[in-house]
């Protein structure tokens, strides 16, 4: 790796280097755990569970997450779903009308909606025909202008990591702040971008407990980043961005990895199953490696057959009009009980 020189001063907005976080109550006064009469905050006193303001900065969460990932907990943002994170991002760093940022498609589609959002030029270079990052093309489209580059690994929708090789060069060689979105990292057998926090101080990784976790419906997002860029960021989050009722079910959940561990070993069980059953439907044309919850397969007639599993009961995602992604259909690996039903819909449209 060579020695990069990173000026996070020089990164972020202007505007954003002066502010000063919002200090709300419980900024000010922290419990250490003693009975108080808290008559700080306006706050309802009666109990309801849920009169009270949560923990600003979610801190018994942070600590859990802290042990688990090891990652000091003051290198941890946690925001309503990965979505407020990114938008986060995008407003300490990106100067509207001014800047712009790299994404890589086909992949998640919310790195370009919140580029129109925050008016920021969304510049697009396609992945290979083996869906990984093209370097060349993305250090080429790159300027003095240009301050965030997405890689979703592994990738939505195509469920393949990105070859480590390829993301070093363009941690080593891009001049802004690149974003590793690990929504899907639990599936994976490569390692977490985590590790190499230490070594890149322009990296950030986002990660969530909506996917391998289970969690979607308490929208929660998790960012690692250096102390740098986390202390930007604290401040312009909201500061009761996280409710406490996400924090309490969140830290339930952290605190069982046992159970995630079962749940995540018995998708990539049904995953290797379901790999099978497509490979004997005679209109798929190709089925491609997943390191997801997820499998892209390209067929004879996409819409065609996403309507037919319609008919079926079966929801599946027709990924057609993404970029290198003509006649492909998205398959989310469900329980056994689903599996069972989505291959004997597969079986009964075959010839239909």
């Amino acid at each position: 790796m060579k020695t990069k020189i990173f000026n996070i001063n020089e990164i972020v907005r202007e505007n954003v280097k002066g502010l000063s976080p919002y200090s709300s109550a419980r900024d000010e006064y922290i419990s250490d755990g003693s009975k108080m009469v808290f008559l700080d905050a306006n706050e309802n006193p009666y109990e309801t569970g849920v009169n009270r303001y949560p923990d600003p900065l979610q801190r018994r969460l942070k600590e859990a997450l802290a042990e688990k990932k090891g990652v000091p907990a003051q290198q941890i943002l946690l925001g309503n779903g990965s979505d407020e994170v990114l938008d986060l991002i995008f407003r300490a760093f990106c100067e509207p009308k001014e800047d712009n940022v790299i994404s890589l498609p086909p992949t998640y589609g919310m790195y370009k909606v919140l580029a129109g959002i925050n008016n920021v030029e969304n510049r697009e270079v396609l992945l290979t025909k083996e869906f990984e990052p093209n370097v060349h093309g993305i250090l080429e489209a790159v300027d003095d202008r240009s301050k965030l580059l997405f890689l979703c690994s592994p990738n939505n929708p195509t469920g393949n990591s990105f070859s480590r090789g390829f993301i070093k060069k363009l941690l080593e060689d891009f001049n802004g702040l690149v974003v590793i979105d690990e929504a899907y990292i639990d599936f994976s057998n490569e390692p977490s971008w985590i590790n190499e926090l230490k070594n890149y101080p322009n990296l950030i990784i986002t990660q969530t407990l909506s996917k391998a976790y289970g969690m979607a419906g308490i929208r929660l997002g998790l960012c690692f980043a250096s102390e740098e860029v986390i202390g930007i960021l604290n401040k312009i989050k909201p500061p009761y961005n996280v409710n406490e009722l996400t924090q309490q079910r969140a830290l339930e959940r952290v605190l069982d990895q046992e159970a995630v561990d079962m749940e995540v070993k018995n998708i990539l069980e049904q995953r290797e199953m379901l790999y099978k059953a497509l490979h004997q439907m005679d209109f798929v044309e190709k089925i491609y490696p997943s390191d997801a919850n997820f499998i892209l397969a390209k067929v004879d007639d996409a819409t065609k057959r996403y309507n037919q599993l319609l008919s079926e009961g079966i929801v599946i995602r027709n990924r057609t009009t993404q970029p290198l992604c003509e006649n492909s259909l998205r398959f989310t690996v469900g329980t056994q009980e689903e599996n069972e039903k989505l291959i004997k819909a597969l079986q009964k449209i075959i010839n239909a």
